[in-house]
This record gives C-alpha cells, structure tokens and sequence, in this order.
C-alpha cells in the first residue's frame, strides 16, 4: 500500500494484515508516499507488514521503529542468521521462498526455528509482484512445522481453489497485483467480492 485514502478504505474490509514495500526496485515501493502518522492511524487489529529485498539488519531495524512495523517479510536472499537477529528484536518474521518447478522443500529446512511465518510466492527476477501464480501442487510436498502465507497471483476467480485448500496450514494469503488498479492501488471492489466469497 502506498496511496492514504486506499490505505483506509482496505482497512476497512477488516483485514488482518497490511503490507508496505522498502525496496526501491518495485513499483510499489513506498518512498515518501507515507509518513508514520498515516500507519498509526490504521487499526490496531491491523499488523503492519514492511517487505525488504536483501536489506541490511541495521536499515531493517531502523524502517521498523520509523514506521511503527509489528511484522518483517524478508523476500531476498536473507540468512537464517538474519531472521534470528529480526527476531530477537521482537518483530514477527515472515521469509519468502521463491517458487518455480525446480523448488526444493528442504530449503526451508534451516529457517524453521527463527521465523514465525513461511511465505511462497512465484519465482521472479524481481522478487514478486508478477501476478503469476507457481504450481499449488507443491503445497501438498512442502511439509513444515510452520504456517504457510500463500502468495503470487491469487485473484478474484481463486476464492473457491483456495477454500479447497484448507486441510493445509495456510495462515494467510498475500492479495496484490490482480486486485490492483495499479502498483499500489487496490480494487476495493475486487477485494470486497473476493473476501465475502472466501469467507462464505
């Protein structure tokens, strides 16, 4: 999110999560669209979410206290080691895994004990935001002890796949490209029909 009055009208659909993009290279990277007043204004029901690409522990660190972040989605190449610094600072940890046909589950192997959160989206060279979706066959052979946020190119159509999903672990889904109008700009519209279908 990067546009206040969108901000509003998304919180309003009674979410649970809203996202805000720290690396420059997106098209949704948020910049100086938002200042901390704006966030704080969010309900508190509402986690705020900062998503950094291969940052450094010290710029993370810093974007969180300016922004009042409660959760970090690490979407890079990050260590283990890194999660576990983020999460010593009390910030819940989401960590990304690139998805394509040759995806190995074990690679999540080492992240286990130092995330709270296993997020999956679509392989891309430019970390996400493709509005493409990878094979969800994979979800059945990843097999983790942590809960899995379910993201790249879910859309409006998905709602009754995903509900048929459910004897999986997934925590939450990571609505973005196919509900925007543009980078950053949600559909309320879009999102309206596909939360009521989902929870139908």
């Amino acid at each position: 999110m990067k546009f206040p009055n969108n901000m509003t009208d998304v919180a309003d659909l009674g979410i649970d999560y809203m996202g805000f993009i720290f690396y420059p290279k997106s098209p949704r990277y948020m910049h100086d669209a938002l200042q901390k007043k704006q966030l704080d204004r969010l309900p508190a029901s509402i986690q705020k979410v900062g998503v950094f690409v291969n940052e450094t522990e010290e710029a993370i660190l810093q974007q969180a206290q300016n922004f009042g972040l409660d959760v970090i989605q690490l979407h890079g190449n990050e260590t283990p080691d890194l999660c576990k610094v983020l999460k010593q600072n009390k910030l819940v940890i989401f960590k990304a895994f690139s998805v394509d046909s040759a995806f190995n589950p074990e690679s999540i192997r080492p992240y286990e004990t130092v995330v709270d959160y296993i997020l999956l989206d679509t392989k891309t060279k430019a970390h996400g935001g493709s509005g493409k979706k990878f094979d969800w066959d994979i979800l059945e052979k990843t097999q983790t002890k942590k809960p899995l946020i379910l993201s790249g190119g879910i859309g409006p159509e998905d709602a009754s796949e995903i509900k048929a999903l459910n004897h999986l672990n997934i925590h939450a889904l990571d609505l973005n490209s196919r509900f925007e109008d543009e980078p950053g700009l949600k559909n309320i519209k879009l999102l309206t029909r596909f939360l009521n279908e989902l929870n139908s």
